[in-house]
């Protein structure tokens, strides 16, 4: 592709790498990523994907602003207290970059829809708060073979997995079943420190880049754990699991389900 004189300077940082150049920049201008979820890890990972050109964001959220996201979801701001977080990242990452096109699904994941929701794009950055939506998000990227960033955080900690569907383990392969509803404090419930949310997120949003450019060594197999009041990373190998029911050799979940009914919040 042509780059404009703005685009080339936009992305010289970029171009100068040689691992980028202009081939990458393009690859990223093409790409199509879908953030689950626009709170504490889609706004930095949106943020980050906008600034560096991802050309298509799609962003799944039904939530509106609330005062008590501020301390962590960098996509909204005061002024937009009760807009849908969909509307609101659409406006700041658009806004960071006209390069960039957002798009916006104000619905809530079920597995009625997630697929169709999914099928278009190339990565799937999940950023979502509750189990039942980390577990439908890893099922339906396995069946539908599309690469998937998972992320938690929890207080002072963060976790990041890449999966590949077909090339390594997935989610289920380490966590086989969602914990029953009480067993984990959500983060309302036990709190989270505000810029652990931007260091995962951040470390997100490297994986998507990585992928998109097929450079560098992907978290494939691998959880990578962050303790912010140590400042330790740790990284530990997981393997495929040959009876994992979703990606294993004889698969037992075929059809996507929902599982709300794990988890004592509904979203």
């Amino acid at each position: 592709m042509e780059f404009t004189e703005d685009q080339i300077l936009r992305y010289s940082r970029h171009i100068l790498l040689p691992e980028v150049g202009g081939d990458g920049q393009e690859k990223l201008l093409n790409a199509r990523v879908v953030l689950v979820g626009a709170g504490g890890l889609g706004s930095p990972v949106g943020y980050y994907l906008a600034a560096a050109g991802i050309g298509t964001i799609g962003v799944i959220d039904n939530d509106r602003v609330e005062l008590s996201n501020l301390q962590r979801q960098i996509a909204h701001n005061t002024k937009r207290l009760g807009v849908l977080k969909a509307e609101s990242a659409k406006e700041t990452f658009e806004t960071l970059n006209h390069d960039v096109t957002v798009v916006m699904h104000k619905e809530r994941l079920t597995s009625a829809n997630i697929k169709a929701i999914v099928k278009d794009y190339d990565i799937v950055v999940d950023g979502s708060d509750n189990f039942p939506t980390r577990y439908l998000v890893n099922d339906a990227c396995v069946m539908l073979g599309k690469t998937l960033i998972s992320a938690a955080v929890f207080r002072f900690e963060g976790q990041v997995m890449s999966i590949y569907p077909g090339q390594g383990p997935c989610y289920r392969c380490l966590f086989e079943v969602p914990p029953p509803a009480g067993m984990v404090p959500s983060c309302q419930e036990a709190g989270i420190l505000g810029v652990v949310t931007g260091v995962i997120g951040t470390l997100q949003a490297t994986e998507v880049v990585k992928a998109v450019l097929g450079i560098g060594e992907p978290l494939k197999g691998k959880l990578l754990l962050w303790n912010a009041l140590d400042m330790s990373f740790r990284t530990v190998k997981v393997p495929r699991n040959k009876e994992c029911p979703v990606c294993g050799d004889k698969p037992t979940i075929t059809e996507l389900i929902d599982y709300e009914w794990f988890c004592s919040m509904s979203h």
